[in-house]
């Protein structure tokens, strides 16, 4: 299945990739796991694996799209590595025929081991590009893609900031 079969709203990619939309989330920057009780949800911030071919012209010097993909209804979970900075692959498997739509999915890679259930389809939110640093951070300025985001944030917010990482 392509990326786009396991998204809510694959639109928010697909208005800047059109059909160079990846099929795959292989080899990417998995740069944070948050793991929240309500739902239970786990949302991953991940570095999207190539660029838009024609960016928007508002963004400039950026090489890099980030997102987080948020997983809802979460069970059972199972954490055995996390020691960033983190490549890794973010698999997507749609699992059961007794009628519960879920997917399986596995975070895996030179220092991530993570592996749930969830709801069948991931949701994107905080879609934003930037300049990736000489030693591949992403603390510089980020161009948002949603106009609340736009409007709030220039930079990634502090980790603690629960509107951007909770929701």
């Amino acid at each position: 299945m392509a990326l786009d079969d396991h998204l809510v709203n694959p639109q928010a990619l697909r208005s800047l990739y059109g059909e160079g939309l990846p099929d795959a989330l292989a080899g990417v920057r998995i740069r944070s796991v948050n793991l929240n009780w309500r739902g239970p949800t786990v949302r991953l911030r991940v570095d999207l694996p190539g660029f838009p071919r024609t960016p928007p012209a508002e963004w400039g010097d950026v090489d890099t799209v980030q997102c987080q993909l948020e997983f809802l209804a979460v069970e059972p979970i199972a954490v055995a590595e996390w020691a960033p900075p983190v490549l890794g692959d973010v698999r997507m498997v749609p699992v059961g025929d007794d009628g519960l739509r879920r997917m399986r999915v596995e975070v895996l890679g030179r220092g991530v081991d993570l592996r749930f259930e969830c709801y069948e389809r991931a949701t994107v939110r905080h879609v934003s590009a930037f300049r990736r640093g000489s030693g591949g951070d992403d603390g510089g300025p980020h161009r948002f893609v949603g106009k609340v985001d736009s409007r709030l944030h220039t930079f990634l917010p502090a980790t603690d900031e629960r509107t951007f990482y909770e929701h």
